[in-house]
């Protein structure tokens, strides 16, 4: 089930403040996928960026968080498309996987996240020794990236989506 796409209460502690802004993005990428028809969830309506279909970025949206808390915080070892000598946005690649199949990834490694972030201090710091641009990054730091990555695709989304059929909102 995806989180609500309810902001976090004003008074909450930091660690719940970080999270409910996360989660409230991430129920956007589901919102924004809401009723989409499966002709347009592989469309490509952006010439520039053939891979950024809605499929593609639920995809991508699965593997940031794969590699910010499995890979780069928890050192573990760095696996899945964006790793691979592939071709370039080859987590964006998901010609014929279903958009279900996809958000319901997403959200299963949404949980693995969920679970490193409850089990780790925000002052926890990367272990990956070969993501020298993170080294030292503190939770708090990968959980503030996280929003705004999330977003940033979360918006992203919201223009393909006008683009595709029309529907529009914010949150």
């Amino acid at each position: 089930m995806p989180p609500s796409r309810l902001r976090p209460p004003y008074d909450a502690d930091e660690r719940t403040q970080l999270l409910g802004w996360l989660d409230m993005q991430r129920a956007i990428i589901h919102w924004k996928c809401a009723g989409l028809s499966d002709a347009d969830t592989h469309r490509s309506v952006l010439p520039t960026s053939p891979h950024m279909s809605m499929a593609g970025l639920v995809s991508h949206m699965r593997w940031v968080e794969h590699c910010w808390f499995e890979v780069v915080l928890l050192g573990r070892p760095a696996v899945g498309p964006q790793f691979d000598d592939g071709p370039e946005a080859a987590d964006m690649r998901v010609d014929g996987t279903p958009l279900p199949q996809l958000l319901d990834e997403y959200t299963r490694q949404c949980a693995v996240s969920d679970e490193i972030i409850a089990a780790h201090s925000l002052d926890d710091v990367t272990k990956h020794p070969e993501f020298r641009d993170s080294v030292a990054a503190s939770l708090r730091w990968i959980m503030f990236h996280m929003i705004e990555e999330t977003a940033r695709h979360a918006g992203h989304m919201d223009a393909i989506r006008e683009l595709l059929d029309g529907r529009k909102g914010y949150y």
